[in-house]
Order: structure tokens, then C-alpha cells, then sequence
């Protein structure tokens, strides 16, 4: 049976976060009619894993205004734009009604499984551009089913797939055989199961970012309440202490983000987290008691832990797109257009250029990868760049290219010079700021003796101007 022409097809959009029902929203804006797929059973199904966690953008960060105007009709009322959401709350009060708007064009429990040209696997060079998309879906039911695109928006992120512990990007040696005391997300301190596992307990923070910042800021909340007694953080950095370790707190244009960094630092100065510096996982032994000892690749054996917390990033699932012929950044794993903008070996100051279509087109024409996605294994990610990303990229397919070319995007900037990869370099060597804030100085912060790994406390980072 031959496919339809492309013209009478839907745009296949995988994905029901904040991200995919902005952009269905942008296709019927430009009278295009999207068929977004969700694995979950809702709307919003990853971010409702994190509900208990407040974002660090407000309201009027994190609702598109496509979107905005086609909730309106049904009485949908905006929350304050200057308050700030919890997950739970984005879903319940945004994600869901939007999707809810966009009725039958969404699917729940039907899951990707793979994406080619019809009648064409990634070798086959004839007639390739002019056959549709072809989409294979299974349900949570046991059912199959082939769709048919004109296009295929993946905004599928990347919560699925979390790093793990070992510094070498795989698994350290033991973590799989330690999975019953180790969890890859912020525990939730409010529900009674999960407050009990830490309470009383030390626990191994793995990571150096905003999610460490608040798993830090919950346990230390948690070891100062009237039953957190013996509640203690052991955070683990792959890298030094620096001024910028915290990020770029008041600096940080974003306050809430700036805030989750102070209230880390917070927790090793006020003795209720040790840093420990410098260390980069290699193994997770079980000690005879059952608690872990991490080990490092120095030979380091850290004290036995309770639990252990990995929040080491994401990366994405790219095995359902083998059959597409994309163009991937080799060490990101982003769009190679996009790459060099966020790369955190190269990129400073928090600072993303505008880009849209262009940067997240692929040799596979008419499949675009979106949103957390986009970004591949990079950290810094915002809403509003999706949104962005979804008006041009939707601009793109009805053919507006001029308006598809028209990227406008002004990020906050982090108030911190220098990336993730550069603070990890071990010969890295002091800079001199350039445009942003000063380059990232050693810090003495008030932790109990030997807290601190004085043997990797010089590493300091380049930092470069803002536009570089």
C-alpha cells in the first residue's frame, strides 16, 4: 500500500512535555495539524516525577505564549507570572490543560519505537526526500501501529535516560549491583516513605549542578528538622571548590537559580554536608554492613554512605532514530549547528545565542530534534528556548521561512563564567574573566577539618567574554 502524500499528513510530534504541546500549539497556529505520541499516561509525565521540585523560572517564564492564546477561549487563567511553579504545579495547571485543548491530536501510552522513511532504511538514497515519515508506536496495551508524517518533531528530553555515577560515563564498577540504595533524581522529603530513607542517614550527593544544589539544600532542611537528627550530606565534585561552585548567585539573573547555589553553599558551611573534592567515581563496593564505600579513580575510599544520590545530567535516547540520517556533535550529542552554543567546553557566561530551525536541521530533512533533546548531554537548557525553538522550527514546515528565520531569544545569564567542561579540566589555570563576572577564585568555605580535599583545591577555570 503506497503512504499519502506528504501534504495530507499530520506532524508527528513525540512527547507531551512543556516542550511537545508548545509545539503542537505553534502547528495549529500555523494551520498545520500536529499528532503529538506520549509514552506516558498524562501530559507532562517526567516533570510530574519531579513535582515536588519548585523550577527556578516563574510563571511568566514557562508558559508560551502560542500556547497562552490557545488556552484562552476555554477561561484558562494564567498563575501570577512572577511566582514560581512547582512541577507538579506546571503540569496540573498548564501542561495538562493545554494538551487537554488539543484533544484527540494527543495519544497517551504510546511510545515511540522507531522512525524512518517509509519503504526506505538510513542506506537507501532513492526518491528518499519525497517518501513521508514512517512511525512505529506501540501501546501500553500490546498494540502496534504505523504512522505516517510529514515531519517529526522529537521533544521527547531526556529524563529517561540519567547519567551514572563512574566519571568515565559509564556505570562505575558495582553501582548496577548497588541500585537498591541509589537513586538517579531529588528524593521527595515530604513523602513519608522517602523521608524516612534518609532520615538519620549520610548520604553521597553525586553531582554539581542545580539538581545537587537542592538535593543538598533538602537534606540539610531535612537534618534540621525536629526528626532529622544524625541526617548528614557527603557532596561528591569531580572538580575544586571555586567561587563559581555555586553558581553565579546574586549575579545570577535568574534569582531562584542564583538561590539553590547559596543554599549549597549554605549546607557545607553550616556543617551539614562535607565536600568532597576532586573525586571521580571508579567503583561502589558494599561494605559488610550493606551501606557503600565509593571508591576513586585516585584509590580514594570514602567512608560508608547510607545512600547514595547521582545527579550527574542526562543524555539522550537516540536508539529509536537509527534509521534517520542526522548530524550529531560527537561529544554532545546535539545538533552539530547547535553544539558549539551550549558546548560546556567552550560556552561561557550562561549565554545561549538565538537559533531555531537552521541550527536544529539535520541531513535527514523534515526531522528535528527539540527542547531538552536539542541539547543532547548539555546542562543548561531553558523553557524558553524550546518555545523558541518550536515557533521557528513550525514556522519551517508550513514554509515561512522568513518568520522561521526570525529567531529572537534572550536568556538570563548565569553570572558564571566558564562550563561544566572547562571547570573539569585538571590543568585548567586562571583566567581573566573578560566580559562576565571575575574569573572563578579558590574559596575557603567553613566545613570540618579535612572536609575538604586540599590536594585539588587549585583547579580554576578560564573564563572568557560572554560573547566568545
Amino acid at each position: 500500500m503506497n503512504a499519502p502524500a506528504s501534504t495530507e499528513l499530520p506532524v508527528v510530534v513525540i512527547g507531551a512535555g512543556p516542550v511537545g504541546v508548545a509545539a503542537a500549539a505553534h502547528l495549529l497556529d500555523e494551520g498545520i495539524q500536529p499528532l503529538v505520541l506520549e509514552a506516558g499516561h498524562t501530559a507532562g509525565a517526567a516533570v510530574r516525577e519531579w513535582s515536588h521540585v519548585r523550577l527556578f523560572s516563574t510563571w511568566g517564564e514557562v508558559v508560551d505564549p502560542t500556547a497562552e492564546k490557545l488556552l484562552a477561549p476555554t477561561g484558562w487563567t494564567k498563575p501570577d507570572p512572577s511566582t514560581y511553579p512547582s512541577g507538579g504545579d506546571w503540569a496540573d495547571r498548564y501542561l495538562q490543560p493545554l494538551a487537554d485543548v488539543l484533544g484527540d491530536r494527543v495519544r497517551y501510552d504510546a511510545r515511540v519505537t522507531g522512525v524512518s522513511r517509509a519503504g526506505r532504511d538510513r542506506i537507501v538514497d532513492a526518491d528518499r526526500e519525497s517518501r513521508p515519515f514512517a512511525v512505529h508506536v506501540t501501546y501500553t496495551d500490546g498494540r502496534e501501529e504505523r504512522v505516517h508524517a510529514r515531519a517529526v518533531i522529537d521533544a521527547s528530553g531526556t529524563w529517561t535516560r540519567p547519567s551514572p555515577a563512574g566519571a568515565d560515563g559509564l556505570p562505575a564498577l558495582g553501582e548496577k549491583t548497588a541500585a537498591d540504595r541509589i537513586t538517579y533524581r531529588v528524593p521527595d522529603l515530604k513523602d513519608p516513605a522517602v523521608r524516612a530513607r534518609y532520615t538519620g542517614r549520610r548520604t553521597a550527593v553525586i553531582g554539581s549542578g542545580a539538581s545537587a544544589f537542592t538535593a543538598l539544600a533538602y537534606l540539610a532542611d531535612l537534618a534540621t528538622s525536629d526528626d532529622g537528627a544524625g541526617t548528614k550530606a557527603v557532596w561528591i565534585l569531580r572538580r575544586g571548590i571555586s567561587g563559581s561552585t555555586f553558581g553565579g548567585g546574586e549575579a545570577d539573573q535568574l534569582p531562584a537559580r542564583g538561590a539553590l547555589g547559596l543554599a549549597a553553599k549554605a549546607a557545607v558551611d553550616n556543617g551539614h554536608a562535607d565536600a568532597v573534592t576532586g573525586f571521580r567515581t571508579e567503583a561502589i563496593e558494599r561494605a559488610a554492613d550493606g551501606r557503600l564505600i565509593l571508591v576513586g579513580e585516585d584509590g580514594r575510599r570514602l567512608d560508608p554512605v547510607d545512600e547514595v544520590v547521582v545527579l550527574t545530567g542526562f543524555r539522550p535516547d537516540l536508539t529509536f532514530l537509527d534509521e534517520l540520517r542526522l548530524h550529531l556533535d560527537e561529544r554532545l550529542q546535539a545538533p552539530v549547528a547547535l553544539a558549539p552554543l551550549i558546548d560546556p567546553n567552550q560556552h561561557s557566561c550562561g549565554t545561549v545565542y538565538p537559533h531555531g530551525h537552521r541550527e536544529l536541521s539535520h541531513p535527514e530533512q523534515g526531522v528535528y530534534l527539540v527542547g531538552m533533546k536539542s541539547y543532547g548531554r548539555a546542562p543548561t537548557f531553558l523553557a524558553m528556548t524550546g518555545y523558541e525553538q518550536v515557533r521557528s522550527v513550525a514556522a519551517a514546515v508550513a514554509g515561512d521561512l522568513e518568520s522561521a528565520d526570525r529567531v529572537e531569544l534572550t536568556l538570563p545569564e548565569t553570572g558564571v563564567c566558564g562550563g561544566a567542561g572547562l571547570f573539569d579540566a585538571p590543568d585548567a589555570t586562571e583566567g581573566d574573566g573578560g566580559c562576565c563576572a571575575p574569573a572563578p577564585q579558590l574559596i575557603q568555605l567553613g566545613t570540618s577539618a579535612g572536609a575538604l580535599d586540599a590536594s585539588r583545591t587549585e583547579e580554576t577555570a578560564s573564563g572568557g567574554c560572554c560573547g566568545s
